[in-house]
């Protein structure tokens, strides 16, 4: 049974940093490219992160240089690491396993229950 459970979120204020953590058990999870994804008040679901299983990284443009996608496969368990933030990061925070030959992105196959950041003036 998969299971994937996210953690770190919380409120901060703009300017400062958060690290979100995502644990998975249930499948190979270093054979995965793993991602983050964000929703954000009356927003799409739109993909913030992915770090493919050879370590490729790939980011959105709105983060980039503020965001950090890591992954520990010893421990199945992936990162991102967030400073910077502003309040348009404002979103729940879903990390996501994606099925692609030889571990690249190419749609999402398991998708965890999600954290919500927060982001205040």
């Amino acid at each position: 049974q998969v299971h994937m459970e996210e953690s770190g979120g919380g409120s901060v204020q703009a300017g400062g940093s958060l690290r979100l953590s995502c644990t998975a058990s249930g499948y190979s999870f270093s054979s995965y490219c793993m991602s983050w994804f964000r929703q954000g008040p009356g927003k799409e679901r739109e993909g913030v992160a992915a770090i493919e299983s050879d370590g490729t990284l790939r980011y959105a443009d709105s983060v980039k240089g503020r965001f950090t996608i890591s992954r520990d496969n010893a421990k199945n368990t992936l990162y991102l690491q967030m400073t910077n933030l502003n309040i348009d990061d404002t979103a729940m925070y879903y990390c996501a396993a994606e099925s692609g030959d030889g571990g690249t992105c190419d749609g999402v196959e398991y998708l965890g229950k999600g954290t919500l950041v927060t982001v205040s003036s």
